[in-house]
């Protein structure tokens, strides 16, 4: 009897060492750059394709009449003028992806779509916390905890500056 448990005994143990090294390996530096890169790709992509559809096709930014009267009309919950708040919004949809991307700026682009993220949630879209925006914030969360990562540009920063 004795010999059977130590026989469960060994194989837990090493299912258990199995996981241990899978989570030490998952959790490294190298797949939680990765991870982060991954991250900011996918948070910058949803407000880039937002952006993209706020201006005049074929312009690079000629913001459409089409978003000046969406801000007047659906989104009048907004508490700024409309025609500010299509500006702010295209220029700010466009600017934090690409910083995103670079991973430059990352903790201060993923706080400011986090804002975005709450205005959206608060005064245009109140009903769409659980099917989309709890998801934006998390990934705006992680971002602004965890920062770029080592594949980013404040990484390249910090390196050069001599802080990391």
């Amino acid at each position: 009897m004795a010999e059977m448990q130590t026989g469960k005994g060994n194989n837990v143990n090493a299912i258990l060492s199995g996981y241990d090294r899978a989570v030490k390996w998952i959790g490294g530096a190298v797949i939680e750059s990765l991870m982060l890169l991954f991250t900011r790709i996918v948070f910058a992509g949803i407000f880039w394709r937002s952006a993209r559809t706020k201006v005049e096709e074929g312009s690079w930014f000629s913001i459409s009449d089409t978003t000046y009267y969406l801000f007047a009309e659906e989104y009048a919950g907004v508490p700024l003028p409309s025609d500010l708040a299509a500006v702010l919004a295209a220029i700010s949809e466009h600017v934090f992806p690409i910083l995103l991307v670079l991973g430059l700026f990352t903790r201060f682009s993923a706080l400011a779509l986090l804002g975005m993220t709450m205005v959206i949630q608060i005064f245009v879209y109140p009903e769409a916390w659980w099917s989309v925006h709890a998801l934006w914030a998390a990934l705006a969360l992680i971002l602004i905890t965890r920062g770029g990562g080592k594949l980013s540009a404040d990484a390249a920063l910090l390196k050069m500056r001599g802080a990391a």
